[in-house]
């Protein structure tokens, strides 16, 4: 910073003024970095099986399991305001120890899919939670094996096979989010072998074991016993993410994700800047559930806040964001942002 003091010369004061590119919205919007559109978040979605009403997730205010109409309503509607996707996750009534629901054609999540497909075609991106823990009794992402633990090599088995339902009801991509070594390669040889080339793979690339996860858990009707720390990864550990994205990419990732958002910002942005392929957030139920926890209270701007936080993810890096908060931020761009959030526009 420079303060000419020669007389004759201009006032003193620093020469360089940032602050001039922040004097109108209209200077804002002209040199703003990354801006944030409908498509490019995409909706979680939980449905639950034998549903004849929707059931609140109490810790997630606005949140719901689903019955099969409700699904496609809230899906048709995310669809109609320009959400990028949907991701669905399904609640079945019974579990076993392998997960049979999940490769079931008549299980919840795949009968959902292909009910998705056949009302929205291509109209948005399908995609598909693949992982076991929905569906196992024990909560798991993976089968066990004779002293408890999860086999990661058998595990692998159940995820081409319920890569194949899915493919097979019309998921346009699949999500692995279980953590196993391989998972990415088992899924793509499994989808080539049966002429699935055409179906995309959104690896879950730097899933944490997070406590982030809790409201989550709720949603799903979680049978977690123990907690999953031998397959996700240590919260304090960052470089082992490249490592990670390494193996995908190498293996046939189309898109890759990290998870969860807010705290692995820098987790986010070494990724993005080491990936050829597109790079996703998730803003996760803890995430979601500590906005809406601190609005109810008064504390925040929540509509603010939404916005901040998603456009944080995208100044990180990435060019998708998984949020809650998808179709009714989508509802804002399409009916006019109030006032208070024209800059975001």
């Amino acid at each position: 910073m420079t303060f000419p003091t020669a007389p004759g010369s201009r006032p003193a004061g620093p020469i360089d003024r940032p602050r001039r590119l922040r004097s109108t919205a209209a200077m804002r919007s002209l040199v703003r970095e990354n801006s944030l559109r409908p498509g490019d978040l995409v909706l979680p979605l939980f449905v639950r099986e034998g549903a004849t009403e929707n059931r609140p997730v109490s810790s997630m205010p606005g949140v719901e399991q689903h019955t099969m109409d409700s699904l496609v309503r809230a899906a048709t509607e995310a669809t109609e305001r320009g959400v990028g996707g949907v991701m669905l996750f399904g609640v079945p009534e019974h579990k076993d120890a392998v997960g049979s629901g999940a490769t079931d054609p008549d299980g919840i999540l795949n009968l959902a899919l292909a009910r998705l497909r056949s009302e929205l075609g291509d109209d948005t991106v399908i995609m598909a939670d693949l992982c076991l823990d929905e569906f196992t009794d024990h909560g798991h992402c993976g089968v066990l094996d004779a002293d408890g633990r999860v086999d990661n090599d058998a595990t692998l088995v159940r995820y081409r096979e319920m890569a194949l339902a899915q493919a097979e009801a019309g998921a346009h991509l699949l999500g692995p989010s279980g953590m196993m070594d391989g998972q990415i390669e088992a899924i793509r040889d499994a989808l080539d072998g049966a002429g699935h080339e055409d179906t995309a793979i959104y690896a879950y690339t730097a899933k944490y074991a997070s406590a982030f996860y809790g409201p989550f858990r709720e949603a799903v009707d979680s049978s977690l016993q123990g907690d999953r720390r031998t397959y996700q990864q240590d919260p304090a550990n960052g470089r082992e993410a490249l490592r990670e994205l390494e193996l995908d990419l190498a293996e046939g990732a189309d898109l890759v994700m990290v998870k969860p958002g807010l705290p692995y910002l820098d987790v986010l942005k070494d990724v993005a800047a080491a990936s050829p392929v597109p790079v996703g957030a998730y803003q996760v139920s803890g995430e979601y559930a500590m906005i809406e926890a601190a609005a109810a209270n008064g504390w925040i701007d929540r509509d603010r806040m939404i916005l901040e936080t998603l456009l944080a993810f995208r100044r990180a890096g990435a060019s998708t964001v998984l949020t809650y908060y998808a179709s009714e931020v989508a509802g804002w761009y399409r009916d006019g942002l109030p006032t208070a959030l024209h800059e975001f526009l």
